[in-house]
């Protein structure tokens, strides 16, 4: 299961982010997720809450926001959305697919309560 790496990962992330502020806890983390990734949202969400448990981050709420997969054929020139198993371009029917969007992990935001809250 490469949902708890990620996770793991992930955490990591948020407390190095939150370390140099006065932040008492973390309360919600928010990532995009490209499908290209095939990352399972349900299993990567318990793995947040295990990876995250005695950090900062312990409680937060995850939010997965899936990003779909693009593609630009290096041979005609086409922008299209590929099949996770198929990569041919339905234009020229080549598989030179550059996969523009849909395969990365991004942090984009991290929600905090600070020390001043209180």
């Amino acid at each position: 299961m490469h949902e708890m790496s990620i996770a793991v990962q992930l955490v990591d992330q948020v407390v190095k982010a939150t370390n140099a502020n006065e932040v008492k806890r973390v309360t919600h983390v928010t990532i995009d997720v490209g499908l290209m990734q095939l990352v399972v949202p349900e299993a990567l969400q318990m793995a947040f809450e295990s990876a995250a448990e005695g950090t900062i981050a312990d409680g937060a709420t995850l939010a997965i926001n899936e990003v779909d997969v693009d593609a630009y054929c290096r041979s005609c020139g086409e922008k299209y959305v590929p099949d996770i198993a198929n990569y041919v371009c339905p234009n020229c029917s080549k598989a030179d697919a550059e996969i523009i969007k849909g395969k990365d992990i991004v942090l984009t935001s991290i929600e905090c309560d600070s020390i001043d809250d209180e």
